[in-house]
């Protein structure tokens, strides 16, 4: 048998760490292509409307700096009408956030009211009334759905207000309330009619499951008075500048 010369030897390793050099250069350079499906293609939607909604608030905001800005310069000259138009429109914009103030506009009339039927629809007696914590997932449903400003029995809602069960009542803002409940809510009326009767929502299980009766009405002019009681704060207290 012959005898492998070292040059032989050199060849071949040289030749088999080049196959393997141009094997990985091949797999590096291979695109890797991933499945598109109409879910894919409608999140990858969801999520450019939501970009250009962001923008669309950010170019309000710059805007409504600018205007905050250009009336900051007129207090520099001592303009005693800027200032007050800025501490009138600073005081109502706190106002409107709050819940401070009469609302109106396009949304949603609920009415509400216990299974009145001598059958029992539910598991138990009490599936057959309405709880706070069934108004309470009602007034989630609708804020999920963009309500702006919400209102059960002429009692605004606010994010501190109390819902709570009293017997046969629910305690509103600290006053008890009877059924029929009556919930108006301002925003999308289809969204907010959705958020009630759309399979899935806690409106819809009530309605269908239990018997609870729930009637909807989409209206074009809906008012949700102001809120006009206090909030007394015990233990949280306002930062100061500098603390």
């Amino acid at each position: 048998m012959k005898k492998v010369s070292s040059t032989n030897i050199t060849l071949l390793v040289f030749s088999i760490f080049l196959g393997f050099f141009a094997v990985t250069q091949m797999k590096q350079n291979v695109e890797s292509y991933n499945l598109v499906t109409l879910k894919s293609i409608q999140v990858t939607k969801n999520e450019i409307n939501n970009t250009y909604d962001e923008i669309k608030e950010m170019e309000s905001l710059i805007k409504s700096k600018k205007e905050e800005l250009e009336k900051l310069e007129g207090i520099k000259k001592n303009d005693a009408e800027n200032i007050h138009d800025i501490l009138v429109e600073g005081t109502e914009t706190t106002k409107v956030a709050s819940g401070f103030t009469d609302m109106e506009g396009p949304g949603i009339v609920i009415k509400m009211w216990d299974n009145q039927d001598t059958e029992i629809k539910g598991v138990e007696i009490s599936d057959d009334v309405i709880h706070d914590m069934d108004i309470l997932m009602i007034l989630n449903d609708l804020r999920i759905a963009g309500a702006e400003a919400i209102s059960i029995n002429g009692q605004r809602v606010m994010p501190m207000s109390e819902i709570k069960c009293g017997g046969p009542i629910v305690k509103i803002n600290g006053k008890s309330l009877g059924t029929p409940f009556v919930i108006k809510a301002i925003g999308d009326p289809k969204l907010l009619n959705a958020a009630v009767n759309a399979p899935a929502t806690h409106g819809y299980e009530l309605k269908n499951f239990n018997k609870i009766n729930i009637e909807s009405n989409i209206e074009d002019n809906v008012f949700v008075p102001g809120y006009s009681g206090r909030f007394r704060f015990k233990y949280a207290k306002p930062i100061k500048e500098g603390d």
